[in-house]
């Protein structure tokens, strides 16, 4: 994995437009012509003149942006007292972070951790460092908590649908190939002992952790600010983000959420904004990720495990405002497969969660509908 190198960071104190926040479901990278937008794949800090926040930002802000994990991420803190070789040295410890992280996390990485365990045989105890560990912990955990609708081993179903590593070349696989492929899947081939060893009972099963992945080391991003006593930064990398304490306006995070239109772009409408402090949010939607079959069925990168097919329903985009990043992440997916009607039920038996489901009503046309607690964990 190549790590771009991070632009020039500067401390701005300068007068500018107060800034908010565009998530839109996770994309591919795009970078904004306009130098006063940071653009991180899914989430976007943009200007937002007339949002009612004043015209200038009052508190100092260090701003810089790189690659990891093959996507671009992004990292703000307010009211930092750094010099600039005390930033590029915090720098130089994130990317470091970076770098660690996908070393066990990555399934791009043919040598990482994941890929390793994913290239070994059955029945062999695999011994898994730290931070796969947990992460691993978590997802079979929701695995079980959402009854098999979130899996982190549909490797083999993503590839053959043409979303993995291997390939992009989207089609319908045969029949036949869809049903082998999921005789290769299900965390009931996956047994975690207490010392902290992964054994699967099929070679094939291979892991894929890509909906809680990019949360997870978000998360870790933002720890890692917290030991050098920072406390009002912003962390996103794809469709996640992470936010503490105030944003350079010194009211909390202002992050709007877009419309999920096909082939979205800087200047389309957005569907609502929310306001966050310490809290994360992340958004799923097909309308990225997704091709179109001869009938016209859109087919996207989220599948429902139990069919070994792109999920199909009404519902655009979800967004999933939690605790931490690597929780609404991986909730916000598992929300998509469920569905408007069994994903409310889920996210109101859990208090620290709300969720935002944007439905199709229509070509380009949506409507919105909001769990109980949305308004209330998302108001100024």
């Amino acid at each position: 994995m190549m790590f771009s190198q991070p632009p020039h960071t500067s401390m701005h104190q300068d007068p500018a437009p107060a800034i908010g926040f565009i998530v839109h479901p996770q994309s591919a990278n795009r970078f904004p012509t306009n130098p006063c937008h940071f653009v991180i794949g899914a989430v976007m800090a943009v200007m937002a003149a007339g949002s009612g926040l004043g015209s200038a930002e009052d508190h100092p802000v260090i701003r810089w942006a790189g690659q990891a994990m093959g996507s671009p991420y992004t990292v703000q803190i307010v009211d930092a007292k750094m010099d600039n070789l005390q930033v590029a040295g915090l720098k130089a410890e994130v990317e470091q972070r970076l770098k660690d992280l996908n070393q066990q996390i990555s399934h791009y990485l043919s040598d990482s951790e994941i890929s390793k365990f994913n290239h070994g045989p059955a029945n062999q105890a695999f011994k898994l460092a730290p931070d796969l560990l947990r992460l691993m912990k978590f997802s079979l955990d929701l695995n079980r908590q959402s009854q098999g609708s979130w899996d982190p081993t549909l490797g083999p179903v993503i590839s053959l649908w043409g979303f993995g590593e291997k390939t992009e070349k989207h089609a319908i696989p045969p029949e036949a190939e869809l049903k082998a492929a999921l005789k290769l899947t299900g965390c009931q081939h996956l047994k975690l002992t207490d010392s902290g060893e992964l054994i699967k009972d099929i070679p094939e099963l291979s892991l894929n952790l890509s909906s809680s992945a990019k949360g997870f080391v978000t998360d870790e991003i933002v720890k890692l600010l917290g030991t050098h006593g920072l406390t009002n930064v912003y962390v996103a990398m794809a469709g996640d983000l992470a936010v503490r304490g105030h944003s350079p306006r010194g009211v909390k995070w202002q992050v709007g959420i877009a419309l999920p239109m096909e082939n979205w772009k800087e200047n389309n409408p957005m569907a609502t904004a929310v306001s966050l402090t310490d809290q994360a949010i992340s958004t799923s939607g097909d309308n990225e990720k997704f091709f179109k079959d001869a009938q016209g069925r859109r087919l996207g990168h989220i599948f429902d495990p139990k069919t070994g097919w792109p999920v199909q329903h009404d519902v655009a985009s979800v967004s999933v405002v939690g605790p931490d990043s690597m929780t609404a992440g991986a909730t916000a997916t598992l929300m998509f497969v469920l569905g408007q009607e069994a994903g409310l039920k889920y996210i109101e038996a859990r208090p620290t969660m709300a969720a935002l489901f944007i439905v199709r009503d229509g070509e380009d046309k949506f409507r919105q509908v909001p769990s109980s607690r949305w308004a209330g964990m998302t108001k100024p």
